[in-house]
C-alpha cells in the first residue's frame, strides 16, 4: 500500500505531463474583462479536468451575466464522510493578446507566463494532486471544486456561489499562489470606496469666493483619510485616483477620489466606517457623498485555521521539507469562507513571484513539492481525526 513517502517519487515523474498541461493552461487567455474568452478557457479547463481525474459526480454552472460563470464540480470518495471545498479561479488579469509577446516558456526551473503564478499553476497543483490520490490510492476526503472566473475583480458574480457552497463543507482549502513559499493563514479585508465632491463653479480669478471649489474639498479630505493609515493596527488607506474641474481658470464643480483600504480586523472595519460616514465639507457651498462597500471581509487567523495550517506542516515534514505561514495584505475568495467561521488554508498554489507583474514565474520544482503536499493533506484529512485536524472539522461542522 502507498503511503506519504511514495508522493515524490510519482510526482517527479510525471514532471513533463505537468509542465505541459500548465503550458496549455496559459495559453488559453482568459482576462476577467472578456467573457467569451473566459468561456472558452472554461470549457478547455473542464475537458482537461475529464481527462486527467475523469467525470465528476455532479456539475453545476452558474451564469456570471456580464462577468465569468462559476462551475462546482463534485469528487466524491469513499475514504472519508468529510467534505473539502478547493477554490481556484481561472481569469487573470492579462489581457487578450499578452501571449504575442509573452507566450509560455520555460528557462531551467522557471516557468514564466500570464497567469502561472497567479494562479493557473495552482490548479495544475491540485489536479495532479488527486490524481496521484487515485494512482497511489491515497485516502482524501470528498472534494468540491470551485472555479470561478471573476474573482480578480472581486467576484462580483461568484461570491454567493462561493458562500452558498462552502458552507457545505467542513474545510477550505485555496490553491491561490504561496507568499515566498509560505501558506496564508490571515489575510486582510478589502474596502473600495470613492468620495465624491460637487462644489460651485464660477471665474477663479474674478470671483474667487463666490466659487465652491470641489477639488480643494477633495484634497483636504485625501490628506484626512491618509492619516487614518495605521500600520500597527493593519490598516492602510490608499487614494490611488483622482479626477475633477474643467478649466484651470474655473472653480471645479466636481472631483472624486478612489481608494483602497485594507484592514486586519473588524475594530477597524468599523473605526473607519465611522470616518467614512463623518466626512464632511468645509465650504457650505460644497458637499461630500461616499459610495462603495467592503469588498471582502478580514480572513482572522482563528484557531480552527491554526490547526489546520499545523496539519499541513506535519504532512511538509513528513514530505521532508519545512513550511512556513504568514498574514497578507492582499485579499482572496478564502476571505469570504473564513468570515463565515470555515477554517481556511490559502496560498496552497505555486511557488514563485510576480503576481500581476510582467516578471511572473513559477518554479517547477516548487510545483512538485507543492503537488505532493496538497495531496499528502488530502489524505490526512481524510485518516487523522486522532491528530489536531479532527477538532478543525468537528468544530467547523458544529
Amino acid at each position: 500500500m502507498s503511503t506519504l513517502k511514495d508522493l515524490p517519487g510519482w510526482v517527479r515523474h510525471k514532471q513533463s505531463d505537468m509542465v505541459a498541461d500548465l503550458t496549455s493552461y496559459v495559453s488559453q487567455e482568459t482576462p476577467s474583462d472578456d467573457k467569451t474568452l473566459l468561456t472558452s478557457g472554461l470549457a478547455w479547463v473542464e475537458e482537461w479536468l475529464q481527462i486527467r481525474i475523469g467525470e465528476p459526480a455532479s456539475r453545476r454552472l452558474v451564469d456570471g451575466g456580464k462577468w465569468a460563470d462559476t462551475l462546482v464540480l463534485d469528487y466524491p470518495s469513499d475514504d472519508s464522510a468529510g467534505w473539502i471545498t478547493a477554490l481556484c479561479h481561472y481569469d487573470t488579469v492579462w489581457s487578450a493578446g499578452t501571449l504575442r509577446d509573452w507566450p509560455a516558456t520555460v528557462d531551467g526551473d522557471r516557468f514564466t507566463g500570464p497567469g502561472a503564478f497567479d494562479m493557473k499553476g495552482g490548479l495544475v497543483q491540485l489536479v495532479w494532486a488527486l490524481k496521484a490520490s487515485r494512482e497511489l490510492g491515497l485516502p482524501r476526503p470528498n472534494l468540491r471544486l470551485i472555479l470561478n472566473g471573476d474573482e480578480e475583480v472581486g467576484s462580483p458574480s461568484s461570491r454567493p456561489v462561493i458562500e452558498a457552497e462552502v458552507v457545505r463543507g467542513d474545510a477550505v482549502l485555496v490553491f491561490e499562489a504561496s507568499a515566498g513559499g509560505a501558506l496564508k493563514t490571515a489575510r486582510k479585508g478589502v474596502g473600495i470606496f470613492q468620495i465624491k465632491a460637487t462644489g460651485k463653479e464660477a471665474h477663479a480669478g474674478l470671483d474667487p469666493e463666490v466659487g465652491a471649489s470641489a477639488i480643494d474639498e477633495i484634497a483636504r479630505v485625501i490628506v484626512q483619510l491618509h492619516d487614518e493609515t495605521d500600520l500597527e493596527k493593519g490598516t492602510t488607506v490608499n487614494v490611488g485616483l483622482v479626477r475633477g474641474g474643467t478649466r484651470t481658470n474655473v472653480k471645479a464643480g466636481f472631483a472624486t477620489a478612489d481608494i483602497d483600504i485594507r484592514v486586519s480586523s473588524e475594530t477597524e472595519v468599523q473605526r473607519i466606517n465611522g470616518v467614512l460616514d463623518g466626512l464632511s465639507a468645509r465650504n457650505a457651498n460644497a458637499s461630500l457623498g461616499v459610495t462603495g462597500d467592503w469588498n471582502r471581509p478580514v480572513m482572522a487567523r482563528s484557531a480552527q485555521t491554526a490547526r489546520l495550517f499545523a496539519e499541513a506542516e506535519y504532512v511538509a515534514n513528513q514530505l521532508g521539507f519545512p513550511l512556513a505561514e504568514t498574514s497578507v495584505g492582499g485579499a482572496s475568495d478564502g476571505n469570504f469562507a473564513a468570515a463565515l467561521g470555515l477554517p481556511v488554508l490559502d496560498g496552497l498554489g505555486a511557488v514563485g513571484d510576480g503576481a500581476h507583474a510582467r516578471n511572473e514565474w513559477i518554479s517547477i520544482a516548487g510545483m512538485l513539492e507543492r503537488t505532493c503536499l496538497a495531496a499528502g493533506l488530502l489524505a490526512a484529512l481524510a485518516e487523522a481525526p486522532e491528530r489536531s485536524i479532527g477538532a478543525v472539522v468537528g468544530a467547523a461542522a458544529s
